[in-house]
């Protein structure tokens, strides 16, 4: 058996010599004609993306909820496995690590996520508070579009990361009725019941989903349930809009971080302190509703508008104080498109707008839940503090793309960036304040040639910029509240100040067909400055301190490789599709920390899964994760395990698409591992609350039937 390093390189050399092996068979990855064969509306919803994003000069993925629908699909982890260049990890529950290219390295699974710039339905999602993970309902999805790093501009999105579209079915791509079910190890069990028409001018799509587990280790019971509703109505053939409406409520026990010890001898274990507290996080009822409207003025150009609320309090019951957070933001785009000609050759451009802020509603509300150290003498439910957090995104971009010779496109254009963040105490009296505001831009240069119509070739300099979340200011601040200032006594006062993060980055990739199968492949290089780093400041902490880096590198490798080892004329195939992500992120001549990895991700990280399709509609496949050893601190003195697991997946797709069954299993050799990191600063060698494991051996079946 190759061993965990040897695998991802030979990868690597297989995608490195795909170019070379191109043979010409008919695929033109620069240009495909969505309405040249008779397609269904989920097809060509699929097809459609990919067509778009094979057109971004720079690496890109598409996700076809169809195929992950073939096993369990709980988190946003079974949603964005296999994907080159894109990380994602779950605690234990739908609290999922998401980063690409070293964005929110250090970020808690759970936590708003940051460096990356989420969309629903192409409607801003994250806000200046960051990214809420609990209204990614996987089974609502038609498809996932990301575009990692600079590739996300025309979405306006500025983060290191990247953008991730979630989109959701509508009536022309769902059934008339589907009913899914699933259940499993450790008391998993999820519902789904949806539906979906078009009635002339007019489309809805509606899904209603709940779930429920015990957890794999102790403490991780959680329970959601939610609606989702979009309804679609075209005035003309020029004029359509739509309605979205999410709403969502999660309930999550939470386990706390546990030592390399207790998961390689007691994994299922929770850290006693969490359990004796009983911390939980509760989403009481996340509301999202949005509009976005499509005025065609010609067959050349057109406008479109979107509108959103967004209102995601939380009940954070973490450590020995409650935090009642209330957060709503609103958010508004503008994208005007047109193609011209220029010179005999074609021109495609975009001018957007989006702004997103909070309300001023937002805030915390932290209050004494178990009194202890400073609080001792108070009752439960006693007020400690109150404090606001504020902030907006203004993003103006402008771009083009210019055919400048035969196959060979130019992609350029310039963003402008408002950025405001604010936070302050506002109860007890003497609290602090802290206003940040910044103008900024992001230029983007790109070169896209389709050498042959199976091999195309791409390179981009970009820069990015994020801001800090207003809930860092305070959260990272070291000034307290003296002696002598009741209940809240030692809690922190004045919020600090923050630089926003920026990056320069080099991408160089390709992607096609070849004899070996599909392909990409990608190159990345980013300076990065001011890099918005958290660390707990010991191992019972609940909350980070984020605080601005020394400069930093990211750098790293993306690939992917789709290959058909093997088909009957019957139908029959074998088939095998791998991912393999390089990730080196580290200082640059830190005076603490000199060349030191950044912790929190591993540099290797692979999936693979073989798998075969019988033509009667059976299916049978084998997965491996690889992944390599994760620093838990910055001093680079302590890291979690490499690991390998396996499973494997049966079921059957019934040849009229109108029903499923399969059996999904996890972790063939209840492997015991670390899944996330969340580092701290120096653990000078010892084995410290780091870690939470990973899922051990699961068994999960599901059914699902549709009316079409």
């Amino acid at each position: 058996m190759p061993s965990p390093k040897s695998l991802p390189a030979a990868l690597l050399g297989l995608a490195l010599v795909c170019p070379a092996m191109a043979e010409a068979q008919g695929l033109e990855l620069a240009q495909v004609l969505i309405g040249a064969e008779d397609r269904s509306g989920e097809d060509a919803s699929v097809e459609d993306a990919k067509a778009r994003l094979a057109e971004v000069p720079g690496g890109t993925n598409v996700v076809d909820l169809r195929r992950p629908l073939q096993g369990r699909v709980a988190s946003n982890q079974d949603v964005l496995a296999y994907q080159p260049g894109v990380y994602a990890q779950s605690a234990g529950n739908e609290g999922v690590k998401i980063s690409i290219r070293g964005s929110g390295i250090n970020r808690a699974p759970g936590a708003h996520a940051s460096g990356l710039y989420s969309l629903l339905d192409g409607l801003p999602l994250t806000g200046p508070g960051g990214t809420p993970y609990e209204l990614l309902e996987p089974l609502w999805l038609d498809h996932v579009e990301v575009l990692r790093g600079a590739n996300g501009f025309d979405r306006g999105a500025l983060a290191l990361g990247g953008a991730i579209d979630y989109v959701s079915h509508t009536g022309y791509n769902a059934p008339r009725l589907q009913v899914r079910y699933a259940m499993g190890s450790h008391g998993y069990q999820q519902r789904q019941v949806s539906s979906g028409q078009v009635l002339g001018d007019f489309d809805y799509y509606v899904s209603m989903t709940d779930a429920s587990s015990d957890g794999y280790q102790d403490h991780t019971a959680s329970e959601s349930q939610g609606v989702i509703a979009n309804f679609g109505y075209r005035f003309n053939p020029n004029l359509e809009t739509r309605f979205y409406l999410r709403y969502r409520q999660t309930d999550n026990e939470l386990a706390g971080r546990v030592t390399k010890h207790s998961i390689e001898h007691n994994p299922r274990a929770a850290n006693p302190a969490y359990v004796s507290r009983d911390d939980s996080r509760e989403q009481p009822g996340s509301t999202f509703i949005g509009n976005k409207t499509t005025y065609y003025i010609d067959d050349d150009s057109s406008v479109q508008t979107g509108l959103v609320y967004h209102d995601y309090p939380m009940d954070l019951r973490e450590g020995p104080n409650r935090l009642k957070v209330a957060y709503t933001d609103v958010s508004g785009t503008f994208d005007y498109k047109r193609r011209d000609t220029l010179w005999g050759m074609e021109s495609r451009s975009t001018l957007g707008l989006r702004v997103t802020k909070h309300l001023p509603n937002a805030g915390a509300s932290e209050l004494v839940r178990i009194p202890t150290g400073n609080t001792a003498r108070y009752a439960p439910g006693t007020h400690i503090r109150n404090f606001t957090y504020q902030g907006s995104d203004t993003v103006l971009h402008m771009g083009n793309d210019l055919e400048i010779a035969n196959d060979l496109w130019l992609t350029t254009g310039l963003a402008a960036v408002y950025t405001r963040r604010e936070s302050a105490v506002t109860y007890p009296q003497g609290g602090g304040k802290t206003s940040l505001n910044d103008w900024d831009y992001a230029p983007r240069l790109g070169l896209r040639y389709q050498l042959t119509p199976d091999l195309q070739l791409f390179g981009n300099l970009s820069r990015s910029v994020e801001a800090p979340h207003p809930w860092s200011l305070i959260y990272s601040s070291n000034v307290r509240f003296p002696a002598g200032s009741g209940v809240a006594t030692g809690a922190q006062r004045d919020p600090i100040k923050l630089q926003n993060q920026t990056a320069t980055t080099l991408e160089i990739g390709g992607r096609g067909d070849s004899a070996m199968g599909q392909w990409s492949l990608a190159w990345y290089f980013a300076q990065v400055r001011h890099e918005l780093l958290s660390v707990l400041p010991d191992a019972n902490a609940t909350t980070p301190y984020e605080l601005n880096a020394s400069p930093t590198v990211h750098q790293g490798v993306e690939a992917s490789l789709q290959s058909n080892l093997w088909s009957r004329d019957d139908g029959g195939q074998l088939s095998l599709r791998q991912s393999y992500t390089f990730s080196d992120f580290h200082y640059r001549d830190d005076d603490r920390f000199g060349d030191n990895r950044l912790p929190g991700l591993p540099m290797h990280y692979y999936q693979g899964e073989l798998r075969y399709d019988w033509p009667q509609g059976f299916f049978a496949a084998l997965n491996t994760q690889w992944v390599s050893k994760v620093a838990v601190d910055y001093a680079n003195s302590y890291y979690a395990d490499p690991y390998a697991l396996f499973g494997a997946t049966l079921g059957y797709n019934a040849p009229k698409g109108d029903w499923q069954t399969w059996l999904d299993v996890r972790n063939l050799t209840d492997k015991h591992y670390a899944a996330t990191v969340t580092p701290g600063y120096d653990d000078k060698g010892l084995d410290a609350a780091r870690s939470t494991p990973g899922e051990g051996l699961g068994v999960y079946v599901g059914v699902s039937w549709s009316l079409l």
